[in-house]
């Protein structure tokens, strides 16, 4: 199952959260506050979409898709 995370509505609100936090470091916005919020909402959409995110290897894959794309398009 293919599923476009850029275009859920948590990861829309975590891109305008990183871009107005001012924070240079991707992971670090996630590792705490809103970042950690948004982040979470988002596996929770995902799990609903049918990804499973249940052993670490996947969801570190998750977690280092969601930092590369904040990085790449909401700087």
């Amino acid at each position: 199952m293919t599923w476009d995370f850029t275009e859920d509505a948590a990861f829309l609100a975590l891109c305008d959260a990183y871009k107005e936090s001012g924070e240079p470091s991707a992971m670090e916005f996630l590792a705490h506050g809103e970042g950690a919020f948004h982040f979470q909402e988002l596996t929770q959409n995902a799990a609903g979409e049918g990804i499973d995110l249940g052993d670490s290897d996947a969801l570190e894959k998750f977690q280092q898709d969601v930092i590369d794309t904040l990085e790449d398009l909401c700087t």
